[in-house]
């Protein structure tokens, strides 16, 4: 294949305008079918989530009241339920696919430099937060919740059906009768964005917009500065067509959370240093951020335990990362008020329609009738954790002789999302960001196919996560798709996982040179 510089200049393009774009591209396009293919299907992916939003309110895209000179901007062409849910259908399996093969001809070393995925990835992120999010109404909720604070209310206390007739909370679609399940700290950016917006929910969800893109934009930083520009990682986050759908266009508080957690990992330099060389303040940030993590979503606490097992021979700085940790947590939560936890409760005792624990809830509730089977699946979902973390981290060991923090944080993560009652896709971004911190290992392209197929199927079953403006004939989506096909078949890939990890975990094996955590 000719040099990108030398197609550019005979397609009328100077020759050093060709020799710039090569630059960007790390110098060389995509080679072979496979990588051209990748980063066609994955570019496509991106521009029908966009063109999704650009469309303006539809079946994917809920409505945002307010003056129409406030951003988010959209064409406002109205395009039909089944137009916009086939549109969703494609940018989910383009990216899927997309992203398969370019974690193939990435390790064939087909595809342009991990800057040029940076900078498109961002790009486009960026580009969503001035658009309309689409693919659930979840943005109405944390509007909502924002505004209670500017009106003086609670809204671990308040619903949105208590304030019926407010211009933004009464634009709620879903969970009306639901308090915040969110943390302190992620009510805090809530409350920001309402104050600004006042009673536009579209200057209010707008704020939000930016937030999150700047969240999912540091975290890409972040993740290349850490793993010194690997590729691999800017495909598994910055590039990530399902990433960019779910927490950049569905604009998901779970990605504030997930930058929280990997800023900690930058601040404590785990994997990257020996824990004797970081200065003590680092770990005291460490820990903060750790805690304002968790002062977003409770459940990103979990990659805590991969500091944690770095930092075992060290128990005077495992304590103050713990300490500062702690220390956060309890004041975010000492000023919201323990009620703050009340809806977290509710929710770890719920079970979602696409996870294969709604097969074994039925069979339950056949055999020992309604809401027999909550304890039963409590039990089974600790105990498939346990197993699950343990064969992954076993499995680990023996491909890199030594674990460090993202390593840990990543098998706990991934045992957690597999074994987990209630799962949506947008929790799988926690996953992805520690994969991506990880080192490349004999285990890694499994993992990460592993985790690619589940977020394609889990994609695939809340297509979209809105109940509003769906056309009755697509019902079939939920009923069939949702609560039936899906499940079966993460069934399928969590004892394909189990399987997998337990052969790999008893096959011996040499720690291979590139094991060895960057420095």
């Amino acid at each position: 294949m000719r040099p990108l510089g030398e197609v550019c200049w005979n397609f009328g393009v100077t020759r050093e305008a060709g020799v710039a774009v090569a630059g960007a591209l790390g110098g060389r396009s995509p080679r072979g079918v496979l990588g051209w293919f990748a980063v066609g299907a994955m570019g496509a992916s991106g521009l029908v989530t966009v063109l999704i939003g650009l469309l303006g309110p539809s079946a994917v895209v809920p409505g945002l009241p307010g003056p129409s000179w406030h951003p988010p901007y959209s064409w406002q062409v109205a395009p039909s339920g089944h137009l916009v849910v086939a549109m969703a259908a494609a940018a989910i399996v383009l990216g899927t696919v997309g992203l398969g093969a370019a974690l193939v001809a990435d390790r064939r070393g087909d595809l342009p430099g991990a800057r040029w995925f940076l900078g498109v990835g961002s790009a486009v992120v960026a580009l969503l937060a001035f658009l309309p999010p689409s693919g659930s109404p979840d943005h109405l909720n944390y509007a909502a919740y924002g505004r209670m604070v500017t009106l003086g209310l609670d809204p671990y206390a308040t619903s949105a059906n208590d304030l019926p007739h407010d211009p933004v909370a009464g634009a709620v679609e879903e969970w009306r009768g639901t308090t915040s399940v969110y943390g302190p700290m992620a009510t805090a950016v809530q409350a920001l964005a309402g104050a600004v917006g006042g009673e536009s929910v579209r200057l209010t969800v707008f704020v939000l917009a930016l937030v999150n893109a700047a969240a999912f934009i540091g975290t890409s930083l972040l993740i290349h500065r850490l793993t010194g520009g690997d590729r691999r990682a800017t495909l598994l986050w910055a590039a990530n067509p399902l990433l960019v759908y779910h927490l950049a266009a569905g604009m998901h508080t779970d990605t504030l959370a997930i930058m929280c957690v990997v800023a900690a990992t930058a601040a404590g330099a785990y994997g990257t240093a020996r824990p004797a060389e970081v200065p003590a303040g680092r770990h005291v940030a460490s820990g903060m951020l750790l805690g304002l993590g968790i002062g977003v979503k409770v459940n990103v606490g979990i990659a805590a335990l991969g500091p944690a097992w770095e930092l075992r021979r060290r128990p005077g700085r495992l304590a103050v990362v713990a300490g500062s940790a702690v220390l956060t947590v309890a004041a975010l939560y000492a000023l919201a008020g323990r009620h703050a936890l009340d809806q977290v409760q509710a929710a770890s005792r719920q079970v979602s329609l696409a996870t294969p624990w709604q097969l074994v809830k039925r069979a339950l509730q056949a055999v020992f009738g309604p809401g027999a089977y909550t304890a039963w699946i409590q039990v089974g979902s600790l105990l498939l954790l346990v197993l699950l973390a343990w064969l992954l981290l076993k499995a680990m060991t023996r491909a890199a002789g030594e674990l460090y923090a993202a390593q840990v944080s990543a098998a706990v993560v991934i045992a957690w999302l597999l074994a987990a009652p209630y799962a949506l896709p947008w929790y799988d971004g926690l996953a992805f960001a520690f994969l991506a911190l990880m080192p490349a290992l004999a285990v890694t392209p499994v993992l990460s196919g592993f985790l690619v197929a589940r977020l394609g199927l889990l994609s695939l079953a809340y297509l979209p996560a809105r109940q509003a403006g769906q056309p009755a004939d697509l019902s079939w989506l939920v009923e069939v798709v949702r609560k039936q096909v899906v499940p079966a078949l993460l069934l399928a890939l969590t004892v394909a996982m189990v399987w997998w990890a337990w052969r790999a975990g008893a096959r011996a094996r040499t720690r291979p040179a590139s094991a060895a955590p960057p420095r």
